[in-house]
């Protein structure tokens, strides 16, 4: 994990900006920067070291070719075995191999890779390439800039160079605070856009020449494409039984897991008192000889969810290294606007308080954190799922999100067209995985831990399980009342402590309950904001935030302190005290 930027094309006075676009990307690569002018590029490396401590510098040069990169290739070793690299290879970097591959195959090198990543290539055939993870787990933006095209890893890059100035873009930003996230390529700054999940784009001479997509979901065929990372275990048919699907689920969940964990530096995880977490801990429990560290977060706040009892439950029968956090109303005041600083490319997700606080305690301890994300969009965890699949007259309604906004709703369905042939079931999935996976739940993941200094793995959004999760049939997902059917008849058999079956208590963070004594002050306040002002009237801001029974009030308040940060210049807890009063 770490920050990369650059400028490719251009002339030698727009490469220069290289050392300050990397400058403000420091906090995602702690351990030194570097920064190199190659073929017409500028390329400059924030290092997080996680793989090959003293051989993984970037740029990482090989074959002729040149490559920065913000992620992990997980099947680096099943690379060089595969293609006979080990004697070649200069480095242990999960990286080089790539570069090999790329000199013998050109641009098909690319769907080799197993791993979440963003990176820029400039090959041994002149060629410049920008490149993200199919699922977008690593971040990119790019924009245009005086003949050449500058990329980082962050929005903050580009105004700290003094290349654009941080202007709101309405739409995107009308999105946030429907949606709590934002959809498609653009961002809630213009001119900036987001480099999609999976884009694979040649730049030449500073613009985009050619561009595809590798899709999250490989095609049924792919497992016996020799372009594809092969597969530990093969896809279920139709007619699979459960005892065989079981089987190719350990199997294939075990893969994963093994992968991620790939590091050279401490590991552990973030386990909550659900199925996904629980998993993550089962399989790491077996894969380490020593107790696996593990952090949870508690909330102490009247009425509030509380999963520590259940994590705790599994930390014990798995022989954990469990260490708990708490969070309460003092950690919200302190750590709101912390987490609207790291989020430049803001979701109003308030699961990023608790990520957030569970980063700060896991510095120090660990660098790299293994995570459940991706389980409830597989293998269909949603209860909006399960609406989705029942009659009308029974309840059932679309898996759509319902902003109160018909714009945004009609973008949102547009960004989360499915391909054709699959089940509603299928497409809800889709639409998750193309929407708000990329820009709400791994935007939170990547900003809020590498705020830390720490890499956040998520075995669930890999190729293989992606490929074996999707073809399940719909019954082996959703039975009844119970989503993740499979996985938890998994999780009944390996880690019955983590009770599959139990009713699931749900992820709630108690911000309203926070907000509601000083509702009335802060809505005076927030209606004055320009951003704010933009977006919603002045009266139905004030209305909103002095009627008790209103709900919504947290996005418009993230909101707000994130646009005195990021677009007028505001220092964080500056900003909260302008939304808010003195805390």
């Amino acid at each position: 994990m770490c920050g990369i930027a650059g400028v490719l094309g251009g002339d030698a006075a727009a490469r220069a900006i290289a050392p300050q676009l990397i400058a403000a990307l420091a906090h995602r690569g702690p351990d030194g920067i570097r920064i190199e002018d190659a073929a017409g590029a500028a390329l400059a490396h924030a290092r997080l070291s996680i793989i090959d401590l003293e051989g993984g510098w970037q740029p990482l040069h090989a074959a002729g070719s040149t490559v920065i990169g913000n992620g992990e290739i997980y099947n680096y070793v099943e690379l060089a075995q595969d293609f006979g690299l080990q004697g070649v290879l200069a480095t242990g970097s999960d990286f080089e191999p790539f570069l090999h591959l790329y000199a013998r195959e050109g641009e098909r090198a690319f769907d080799r890779l197993r791993g979440m990543y963003a990176l820029c290539l400039i090959g041994a055939d002149g060629r410049a390439w920008l490149a993200r993870d199919p699922f977008g787990i690593k971040p990119l933006y790019i924009m245009e800039h005086a003949g050449g095209l500058a990329f980082a890893s962050e929005p903050r890059a580009f105004f700290k160079a003094g290349l654009m100035a941080p202007v709101l873009n309405e739409r995107p930003a009308r999105e946030l605070v429907s949606l709590n996230y934002t959809l498609g390529e653009r961002t809630t700054f213009q001119g900036l856009r987001r480099v999609a999940p999976g884009e694979i784009m040649e730049v030449r001479d500073g613009r985009i020449v050619s561009g595809r997509r590798r899709p999250w979901l490989l095609p049924r065929a792919a497992s016996a494409d020799s372009a594809a990372p092969r597969s530990p275990s093969p896809i279920p048919s139709k007619t699979s039984g459960e005892r065989d699907v079981l089987s190719r689920l350990d199997a294939v969940l075990e893969d994963s897991v093994r992968v991620h964990q790939r590091s050279d530096v401490p590991y552990g995880l973030f386990l909550s008192g659900g199925i996904d977490s629980a998993a993550i801990a089962t399989l790491m429990a077996r894969l380490n000889e020593r107790p696996v560290t593990a952090f949870t977060c508690g909330f102490e706040a009247a009425g509030a969810k509380d999963e520590r009892a259940q994590a705790e439950r599994v930390a014990r029968a798995l022989d954990l290294d469990w260490r708990e956090t708490r969070f309460d109303e003092a950690d919200f005041w302190r750590i709101l606007p912390q987490v609207a600083w790291a989020l430049d490319d803001p979701t109003a997700d308030y699961a990023t308080l608790p990520t957030y606080k569970l980063a700060e305690a896991a510095k120090g301890s660990l660098t790299v954190v293994l995570t459940g994300e991706g389980g409830d969009e597989l293998f269909g965890g949603y209860g909006r799922y399960r609406r989705a699949l029942r009659p009308a007259w029974l309840g059932g309604r679309p898996a759509e999100p319902r902003p109160g906004d018909a714009g945004v709703l009609a973008r949102w369905r547009a960004e989360a067209k499915p391909p054709p042939g699959l089940t509603p079931l299928q497409q809800a999935q889709w639409a998750d995985v193309t929407t708000w996976l990329p820009n709400d739940l791994l935007l939170k993941l990547d900003r809020c831990l590498m705020a830390h200094g720490l890499e956040g793995r998520t075995p669930f959004l890999d190729p293989q399980v992606a490929a074996f999760a999707y073809a399940l049939p719909d019954r082996f997902k959703v039975r009844g009342r119970y989503g993740k059917w499979i996985l938890r008849k998994w999780l009944e058999r390996t880690c019955p402590a983590a009770q599959p079956w139990g009713r699931k208590q749900g992820f709630t963070v108690p911000v309203e309950a926070w907000i509601a004594p000083r509702a009335p002050v802060i809505g005076e306040r927030i209606a004055g904001f320009e951003a704010v002002r933009r977006l919603r009237g002045a009266d139905e801001v004030k209305a909103q935030f002095a009627n008790e029974r209103a709900t919504g009030r947290w996005p418009l308040l993230f909101f707000a302190v994130w646009s005195l940060i990021h677009l007028e210049g505001a220092e964080p807890r500056a900003a909260l005290e302008a939304a808010v009063g003195a805390i």
